[in-house]
């Protein structure tokens, strides 16, 4: 069961957290009225950790376990308890089906409830053949020109809303592989009709509080063509589809140099941001730590994010964030918290920026203004309003540091094995 971390493991570190605290509130003049307001902010704003992402990655090339990764989901469910136990920004899973199929959902929403974690939304799989499948996926799923695969995997995505339902979720995301390797395998209309044709039906099938979320990727598995390509492409399916119907965004799925804060700029404006996958990108979509890369591109994100929040003209639904890595090297719990930690810190820095004269600068035109605005929001450590943030909440001055100190990958070891493998992996 996840608990507050024990006051005991921040002692040490609390005095100096104090004057940095208060160092920082200097420097930004802050007083307590924004002080509590920016910390209020950071603490609710939360992340959720697909079930996928608890175990260690890998390429073709090879994959090196971490050791004790979890072999089902009761302790997939554990350890994202941990993880959101010392840093309390994590309080929601991404379930993936099949690999992670509730055996019983009365006894994983009681084990969710005691770790203080919710289902946030559910994903389906149609870019594999499971051992069990009828038909094959080699040449597409909602996209793919026999009826009869189409409607095993439009069905296939119902069962995952079902499953949904059982956990309490209202959210299904929908990633497809559908593509091309070749000129002319595809034909371009009828697959994007086919495939549109399937997600309606999905839709049509959901329950009416349930929203879906279509994420776009612009190559692979297929490298000549894929069928959901672009925002574009994705946002004019959620059209077709309905109100419930919005565009997901992954960082790594964009081609290098790719402005992706304008496209949230322009979603939003939409009203048709629906999801948000995290993740670290130098070539493509590498599925780094999230901020490893480009620290500075996230936050602009989120500049885009916040000000967004704070627009009354903008009318869009809550946003849906989720961490989606692989962690090939790195300890997949520690990653995972680098990860968190990265995120909140791009979105207090977007906090600080004094939108009202930043936009007094953009309608004069003064360029170098604007960047000044931007460039002291980003250089400012606010590593010590995320630490208070998570005091405040029963979390870890030093998340990595204590889950080090606690020796909680040697005790997952101890109780799982050396060898063992998360599902799904």
């Amino acid at each position: 069961m996840a608990v507050s971390v024990p006051e005991a493991t921040n002692e040490q570190d609390l005095q100096q957290h104090r004057q940095k605290v208060e160092f920082l509130r200097n420097v930004l003049s802050l007083d307590d009225t924004a002080y509590d307001k920016v910390i209020r902010k950071i603490e609710s704003f939360q992340v959720a950790v697909p079930s996928w992402a608890l175990g260690t990655g890998g390429t073709r090339f090879g994959r090196f376990p971490a050791g004790g990764e979890p072999r089902t989901l009761e302790e997939k469910i554990e350890d994202v308890g941990l993880i959101h136990q010392a840093t309390r920004a994590t309080n929601s899973i991404s379930l993936h089906i099949p690999w992670d199929i509730p055996k019983d959902a009365t006894s994983i929403l009681e084990l969710l409830r005691e770790n203080e974690l919710i289902i946030d939304s559910v994903n389906s799989n149609t870019f594999q053949d499971q051992a069990d499948q009828k038909y094959s996926y080699k040449f597409g799923s909602l996209c793919h020109t026999d009826d009869r695969i189409r409607k095993q995997a439009v069905d296939h995505n119902i069962e995952v809303v079902e499953h949904g339902i059982r956990l309490n979720s209202k959210v299904l995301t929908v990633w497809l592989a559908d593509g091309s390797n070749f000129p002319g395998q595809h034909h371009f209309r009828k697959a994007y009709a086919r495939t549109l044709d399937s997600l309606q039906q999905i839709y049509k099938a959901m329950p009416g509080d349930w929203n879906m979320l279509i994420e776009y990727k612009p190559y692979e598995p297929g490298f000549y063509s894929t069928v959901i390509p672009d925002w574009g492409t994705s946002y004019q399916m959620s059209q077709a589809c309905g109100d419930r119907a919005n565009v997901l965004v992954d960082l790594g799925h964009h081609l290098p140099n790719t402005n992706i804060e304008q496209i949230v700029a322009r979603l939003l404006h939409f009203g048709r941001l629906g999801g948000f996958h995290f993740n670290g990108s130098h070539y493509g979509d590498d599925d780094l730590t999230t901020g490893s890369i480009k620290p500075y591109q996230l936050f602009l994100i989120f500049n885009e994010l916040v000000a967004g929040a704070n627009d009354r003209q903008v009318r869009n639904p809550a946003v849906a964030y989720m961490i989606d890595a692989s962690h090939n090297i790195k300890d997949p719990i520690e990653d995972l918290i680098n990860s968190l930690e990265n995120i909140r810190s791009a979105y207090a820095k977007a906090l600080l920026v004094n939108v009202e004269t930043l936009e007094h600068a953009q309608h004069e035109n003064d360029v170098v203004l604007c960047e000044q605005i931007l460039q002291a929001a980003f250089q400012t450590d606010v590593r010590p309003l995320l630490a208070e943030a998570r005091l405040r909440t029963g979390g870890s001055l030093d998340p990595i540091g204590y889950f080090r100190s606690q020796k909680i990958r040697e005790k997952l070891i101890a109780r799982r094995g050396k060898k063992s493998v998360a599902t799904g992996l």
